[in-house]
């Protein structure tokens, strides 16, 4: 404690208290001690560098006390009116309070008598915080000064001399009752956020905290408001990180001291000081240097640059009408959660709608959007790309973007994820692929389907029906390393054709519409990059969706499972079941 001059001694009106130096000029303090701030001086001398004279200081922040006893945010911030040469106090990481066997902690108050300060012995009867606020303290020994009026505002200090939080009030002062409380310094940073940057918090680098507190500077100097709190919150955290708090923050200090104190992933810090910096200063991710690419072989064409806006659905584990929806968006090769949801199945089509152009916007100006539904394997012949646009736009969606499913599982699969990079690179290096057709009632066994479709090195794979027409045989497609798989999302095994083993009829039958549909596909996508299918069945809805009579055109229904990993470069977190 040699040298702890940045304690110091408050003075305003008849109350007396403490507090401690942690700027060149800013003190904390308990609000109670200055409570009469807007009617008497405050005062402020640091005993320990006496040659500095009385002080005078004023209240610049306030935790929001409101004047009772167990009243919560009973901290106030002072500034002096000039800089001290005093270092300031070091701090300690937040959960050092908290941690068996509990610290040995001193405070150093200004009670009755003692103008020039005496210590106190105390440390905290648990890790539980009282009301979500407090730390309970008890006295280190039965005998010596308990904590008691005028330590309040003290700072509660390891033996090697760090802060572990603030003492606020004294429970009794009786031999018998040597209790008091004390604000640890991840609770008083929710009364001044500033601290946060003063304060190491383990998980999160030194480096990152430090820039993330000078672009909330930067915000704060800006002419305007600088982006939605919240929306910085979610992009920082994801989707199921730990959930706004009622009322989300009211500004991006509270959400940066958030997402500090209350969120483990040591990434966090860095994404909320990026998103930041990408709204102060749009230009500067253009500016930055770009990593290298490995150069592609020669002859090679580059893929598309999709960016997805991500629909996953999964089974919520709530009942089996219920699931979770997460809705994101990708850019810059990073995930940005929109929202995310348990819902009735009923309500999914609505929360989309609702939320889809939200993520779109999350997109680069130029980039080329593509709405991907990763969804369980009995929602993968929903009708989603005939979902409605919204309340106010009847456009199927379908016809607004380029919309494909994929099956959940596989999305998921790190087999299958490395197996389709190694195949997107084959597909990159030509033009059209052959469609591997799956006919109508075909009486070919799984086994040799998966066989062929490997032996083939298949990059297309079109059905002549819905999956559960073929079950087994749809579920061989989703289980190798196919990149795109077509299907009519409607109609079922032709009448008559169960046992056929290919597209020929008997004389007088009316042809196979399952066969039909599977010549007018080959045809139409004859010739286009499998990369471009997205783009090519926008054309093809757009095409039925404008025609005579579109429920009878063949591209009415198509259903297009199209699986690019590349597009998803970080991992995808896995959906929780949100239960409670």
């Amino acid at each position: 404690m040699r040298g702890a001059a940045w304690q110091a001694r408050i003075a305003c009106g008849d109350a007396v208290g403490a507090g401690f130096l942690v700027t060149g000029r800013r003190l904390l303090t308990c609000a109670h001690v200055v409570r009469w701030s807007d009617r008497a001086a405050v005062t402020v001398t640091f005993p320990h560098a006496r040659e500095l004279g009385a002080l005078s200081a004023s209240v610049v922040a306030h935790g929001g006390w409101a004047g009772g006893v167990t009243d919560p945010g009973d901290v106030a911030v002072l500034e002096l009116d000039r800089d001290v040469p005093l270092a300031p106090a070091g701090f300690a990481p937040p959960d050092t309070a908290y941690t068996e066997p509990y610290p040995r902690l001193v405070a150093y108050g200004f009670p009755e008598g003692y103008d020039e300060g005496t210590l106190a012995e105390c440390q905290p009867v648990s890790g539980q915080l009282i009301a979500g606020e407090w730390l309970e303290l008890v006295a280190w020994q039965g005998h010596g000064q308990p904590l008691v009026d005028g330590f309040s505002g003290a700072a509660a200090t390891l033996p090697d001399g760090r802060v572990a939080g603030m003492v606020t009030a004294a429970v009794g002062s009786s031999p018998d009752v040597r209790k008091g409380r004390m604000l640890p310094l991840d609770v008083l940073a929710r009364y001044w956020p500033e601290l946060g940057e003063l304060v190491p918090t383990p998980g999160h680098r030194d480096d990152a905290r430090r820039r993330l507190y000078a672009l909330l500077r930067r915000a704060a100097a800006a002419a305007g408001p600088v982006g939605d709190p919240n929306r910085l919150y979610v992009d920082a955290v994801g989707a199921f990180g730990p959930p706004l708090p009622p009322g989300g923050f009211p500004s991006l200090w509270d959400a940066a001291a958030y997402v500090q104190w209350e969120v483990p992933d040591p990434q966090a810090v860095s994404r909320f000081a990026d998103r930041l910096l990408e709204l102060l200063d749009p230009e500067a991710v253009s500016r930055a240097p770009a990593a290298p690419d490995t150069p592609a072989p020669a002859g090679t064409p580059a893929a598309p640059a999709w960016s997805p806006v991500v629909v996953e659905i999964d089974h919520s584990g709530a009942g089996p009408d219920q699931v979770t929806v997460e809705v994101s968006a990708y850019r810059d090769g990073r995930r940005r959660p929109v929202g995310a949801r348990r819902l009735p199945r009923t309500g999914v089509r609505a929360y989309v709608q609702s939320r889809i152009d939200e993520a779109v916007a999350h997109l680069a100006p130029d980039a080329d959007e593509l709405v991907t539904f990763v969804l369980p394997r009995e929602w993968l012949n929903e009708a989603v790309a005939h979902w409605e646009c919204g309340a106010d736009d009847s456009t199927p969606l379908g016809c607004a973007y380029p919309l494909v499913v994929t099956d959940r599982a596989r999305h998921h699969s790190g087999r299958l994820r490395h197996q389709l990079r190694k195949k997107w690179q084959k597909l990159d290096s030509g033009g059209g692929v052959e469609v591997h057709r799956v006919e109508c009632g075909t009486r070919e066994r799984p086994p040799s389907l998966r066989k062929r479709l490997w032996d083939g090195d298949a990059g297309v794979a079109g059905y002549a029906a819905p999956p559960a027409a073929a079950r087994q045989h749809f579920e061989v497609g989703l289980t190798v390393p196919v990149p795109v798989l077509l299907w009519p999302r409607t109609g079922s095994p032709c009448a008559g054709h169960e046992e056929a083993s290919g597209t020929d009829t008997a004389p007088g039958e009316p042809p196979c519409p399952g066969a039909a549909f599977l010549d007018q596909l080959a045809a139409s996508v004859a010739g286009v990059p499998p990369a471009e299918l997205p783009r090519h069945v926008l054309s093809l809805r757009l095409t039925a969706d404008a025609a005579e009579e579109p429920d009878r055109h063949w591209a009415r229904d198509l259903q297009l499972l199209w699986d690019d990993p590349r597009c998803f470069p970080e991992t995808t977190a896995s959906l929780h079941s949100p239960v409670a």
